[in-house]
């Protein structure tokens, strides 16, 4: 079985929001107040605490506009944090009873019948096996509820997002 990573949010789409850029449709992120467990960062990957200030806004986690590209609403901790690091591990974030995993392939096209709603301790065995398929370049973790993006699934050594945001 393949063995997998879990990718944040690049620190440079983060640094770009955080330094006054605007989101994927071009708008300054909106601030809130966190309420409690719901708001997920998708940088740190930890829930933004009761109290926090975040961003929301609309984010593409795809490199160009084509028609699999979704866009939706994520929160950022509107303060500076850490970049998720222990990509190994199931982020924390990942609360729900489920989540929606789905194949894409290397043209960042959707691979169709690979979307399924998939328990959360079940998430590393279903990427791992649809990473094991030659076709599926990575895997998005989205919200079962709202379809938002959580984070990015990657082979091991396969290419993956920097710091910087390239693909390395």
């Amino acid at each position: 079985m393949t063995d997998i990573r879990f990718s944040a949010m690049p620190t440079a789409d983060a640094e770009n929001l955080w330094s006054g850029g605007t989101d994927a449709y071009g708008f300054p992120p909106e601030t809130m107040v966190s309420d409690g467990p719901g708001h997920p960062c998708r940088h740190c990957l930890r829930n933004i605490d009761a109290g926090e200030e975040l961003l929301v806004f609309a984010y593409r986690p795809f490199p160009e506009l084509q028609p699999y590209a979704e866009t939706g609403p994520v929160f950022l901790h509107k303060e500076r944090c850490e970049r998720y690091a222990a990509e190994e591990v199931l982020p924390p974030v990942l609360t729900s009873p489920d989540f929606i995993v789905r194949g894409y392939n290397a043209e960042n096209r959707i691979v169709y019948g690979t979307g399924a709603v998939t328990l959360t301790p079940d998430i590393r065995a279903y990427a791992a096996k649809l990473l094991d398929r030659p076709e599926i370049a990575y895997v998005h973790v989205r919200s079962a509820r709202n379809n938002c993006f959580q984070c990015r699934i990657d082979k091991e050594k396969a290419p993956a997002f920097s710091e910087t945001g390239a693909l390395i």
